[in-house]
């Protein structure tokens, strides 16, 4: 059953963060324990790299160089 125009129209009408809260909780609903699997390890990997981070083995950019950096690759 598709959705209704109003009821699309209403959700495209609310703000950025909720719509994206919407989007996620539609997308866990596909997941699979396959796609559980990957988050474990893709949740491992955020947690090695944070550690690789605090420790120092894993370098950093500030913002402004990092917008720089796509500005000047991308749009010049």
């Amino acid at each position: 059953m598709p959705v209704s125009l109003k009821v699309e129209s209403e959700l495209m009408d609310l703000p950025p963060v909720e719509r994206a809260m919407l989007a996620e909780k539609l997308l866990s609903s596909f997941d699979s324990s396959e796609q559980a699997s990957l988050d474990v390890e893709w949740g491992k990997e955020a947690e090695n790299r944070i550690e690789a981070f605090d420790n120092g083995e894993l370098p950093a950019s500030n913002a402004e160089d990092v917008h720089a950096r796509i500005e000047k690759k991308y749009f010049s």
